[in-house]
């Protein structure tokens, strides 16, 4: 038997450990685990003082801070919260940009003498922590030396328990800043734009009429999508480990030509592991509502219900921390790349963002009356005018390494940032730009500058899965984000860009309702305008075609395909105004991640080029002249001859990979990303069409690496 199919075997063997869920009365109240793990308002009526209660509450309502005695009775009662769940040490969570989620652990216990010890916890605590902020990255906002970060609580977003086999942990989301304060994180930018957009937002309602608004809340629903592989064939690949994707590997007899995966029936490890996982997300209060089958063969999705926007982006890092987590249980790895196998469909995470009130109105649905139908036109039309003016920089703010192989994929939007709006949506705005249309067409242009919306249904046209941005019924669906992205810097664009565009068609609402003018007939023209000089950005059709590609070109739409064309749309001077205008991020601020994204660019594309010259020279390659020997030996000429010729093309490749990765001197920033882009990533594609054709002649028992059709079908 060759040597990895009794490996295939044992993968391929799976019995449930018993140990998960258990067997429980799920009608009963107390067997539902939804928050058992967050210090939630239930949690917090319950624990606090009535009076300072009541004064927490309303000071997150009004988003005020905290003063020092408010704090220290939170701090008090969530310290003896989390010992009573068994909890030794805190730690304030944060986000650095590396994308990910960062913590250090104090302990809770301070000696008290004569071998005791006392738990401790203070507001002081509670709000601010000092961790050594050197060693992030800061894009130049910090020196190395200069060592002072703080960790700041976000009293929006509730503390949490993480538990382990060992003990459990408090974990308080915070923002991190540095001494100086500029903000070194993804959490104190979307807050920002939360606040910038709530702003806008109501002075915008006030001019429709609504006075009772006070704040508005961005929301967002991220559909998380994933693959899953057994574990030992991904400690088998140096590539998966180093990279997180195959740099190799050939194109398996079945992908999913045969649509049998997506919704399919769901493997009984895999559902038991998504069971695991939900019910661990469930106790830290994450809303799970949707799991299914992906398109590809080993590819999932994991959705949950709509959140605000800084509460959603903290579970969605909350759930990429878990899934990985729960799935070495049963014995297999989630990887979150957006491309991890090559020729076999990608994994995004569909941001459904909408705005809403704090009295309940979602500002994104068409409602039934002439009054909801005015709101919502007028927010609709500021969105794609946002979206228009700052495509170049939403496109730059879904762009990463990964990203490239997927993006203007078949499974993906394209690099174009367009909008759809559904067939009767669009029939509206186009009737309110030409003034006319058939009173019986669903969403026609009535009477006098009126625009009167028939009950739309909640589905106003079919669904365009090609579009990257696309009215979804009461909200948009930004389709672009990569399935490892943090969801913070898209939505801090989205709440930027949206209120600038409200605010600029608020100030026009102004100056035709200054003389006494007709609500109705002020909005229709302000929608009017909007959409006739921002419909070029809309689109209804195929995204992937040719004919659409060069459409848009004619429109004056940019085409920004990889990563390096995309990021010095941070730093663009329509991006720099509108984030400085908002005070959502300064233009040191946004030069620092234009800085620290290019440099993660280039060292990922170097590792995965390193990676990729590695397992040529080491792995495949030798295997290559294993099996030119064994056929010299068989006296096979012919196809010793075919073998050799493609171990010498691999030879001729390695060679010009390694000449690549060897940076000239003194190239840094975005021309190194453009560098590594051109020259690295060029030269690795030449190794892997060498290497892939002799995966499919080289002798089985010789192959070095799992093959796609082990991992992505073995369960």
């Amino acid at each position: 038997m060759p040597r990895i199919r009794p490996q295939n075997v044992t993968a391929a063997q799976w019995s449930p450990n018993g140990g998960a869920l258990g067997t429980v009365d799920m009608s009963h109240p107390a067997n539902n685990p939804f928050g058992e793990n967050v210090f939630s308002v239930p949690v917090q009526r319950q624990r606090l003082p009535k009076d300072v209660f009541k004064k927490l509450q309303r000071t997150l309502e009004k988003g005020e801070a905290l003063d020092s005695s408010l704090a220290d009775a939170v701090a008090a009662a969530m310290k003896d919260w989390a010992l009573e769940k068994g909890a030794t040490h805190y730690t304030h969570m944060f986000q650095p940009l590396t994308g990910l989620t960062a913590e250090k652990h104090d302990s809770f216990f301070n000696p008290a003498g004569e071998g005791t010890a006392l738990a401790e916890f203070s507001g002081k605590e509670l709000i601010q922590g000092e961790p050594d902020a050197s060693s992030f990255p800061t894009g130049g906002v910090r020196a190395t030396f200069e060592a002072r970060g703080y960790t700041a609580w976000d009293p929006t977003s509730p503390a949490f328990i993480l538990e382990n086999p060992n003990g459990t942990l408090l974990c308080i989301p915070t923002a991190f800043a540095s001494w100086t304060g500029e903000a070194l994180d993804a959490k104190i930018p979307l807050l920002r734009s939360m606040d910038a957009l709530s702003k806008s937002a109501v002075r915008a309602l006030k001019l429709l009429g609504d006075d009772a608004s006070e704040r508005v809340f961005t929301t967002v629903g991220p559909e998380q999508e994933y693959f899953l592989i057994d574990e030992q064939y991904y400690f088998e690949r140096p590539d998966l480990i180093n990279a997180g994707r195959t740099l190799f590997g050939a194109k398996p007899p079945k992908g999913h030509e045969l649509d049998d995966h997506y919704f399919g029936s769901i493997p009984e490890r895999v559902l038991a592991f998504m069971m695991e996982s939900e019910r661990e997300l469930a106790k830290l209060g994450v809303p799970i509502k949707t799991r299914h089958n992906e398109v590809a063969p080993g590819q999932y999705e994991i959705a949950p219900m709509f959140e605000n926007s800084n509460v959603g982006s903290d579970h969605q890092q909350l759930t990429m921390q878990i899934l990985p987590k729960v799935a070495r249980k049963y014995g297999l790895i989630c990887l979150l790349h957006e491309k991890p196998f090559a020729g076999v469909n990608g994994s995004g995470k569909h941001n459904n963002w909408s705005m809403g009130t704090d009295t309940g109105v979602n500002l994104l649905d068409p409602g039934d009356t002439p009054a909801d139908n005015l709101s919502f036109l007028f927010f609709c039309a500021a969105v794609i005018k946002a979206v228009n003016r700052h495509q170049g920089l939403l496109r730059a703010s879904v762009a990463n390494i990964g990203q490239d192989h997927r993006l203007g994929a078949n499974e993906a939007p394209p690099a174009i940032i367009s909008v759809f709006l559904g067939a009767e949506l669009e029939k509206v705005f186009e009737a309110i730009v030409s003034g006319e249309g058939d009173p019986h067409t669903p969403g026609s242009f009535l009477g006098l500058g009126t625009p009167v919306l028939p009950a739309l249904p909640k589905d106003g046209g079919d669904r365009n899965r090609t579009s990257p941005f696309a009215f979804t019924g009461n909200k948009f669906e930004f389709r672009a984000l990569g399935s490892s992205m943090s969801l913070a810097f898209p939505n801090t664009v989205l709440n930027t860009i949206a209120a600038e565009a409200i605010d600029e068609l608020a100030e026009v609402l102004e100056g035709k309702l200054s003389g006494g003018g007709d609500l109705a007939e002020a909005v229709t023209a302000v929608v009017k305008e909007a959409y006739a000089d921002n419909k070029q950005v809309c689109f209804g059709g195929d995204n992937y075609s040719d004919e659409w590609h060069a459409e848009a070109e004619r429109r004056g739409l940019k085409n920004l395909r990889t990563t390096p064309d995309a990021l010095p749309e941070v730093l663009a001077p329509a991006t720099v105004t509108a984030f400085e205008r908002y005070d959502v991020l300064s233009k040191r601020e946004l030069e620092s991640r234009f800085e620290v994204w290019t440099e993660q660019y280039a060292s990922r594309a170097n590792i995965e080029a390193e990676t990729t010259e590695s397992m040529a020279r080491t792995m495949i390659l030798p295997a290559a002249l294993r099996y030119v020997a064994l056929l010299d030996d068989a006296d096979f000429d012919s196809l010793e001859g075919e073998v050799r010729a493609l171990a010498e093309e691999l030879v001729a490749a390695i060679g010009e990979l390694g000449a690549a990765n060897d940076y000239p001197d003194g190239i840094e920033g975005i021309d190194l990303a453009i560098y590594a882009r051109d020259n690295q990533l060029a030269a690795m594609d030449k190794v892997r069409a060498a290497a892939d054709k002799l995966e499919k002649i080289v002798a089985d028992d010789l192959w070095p690496l799992p093959k796609y059709e082990e991992m992505l079908f073995i369960k």
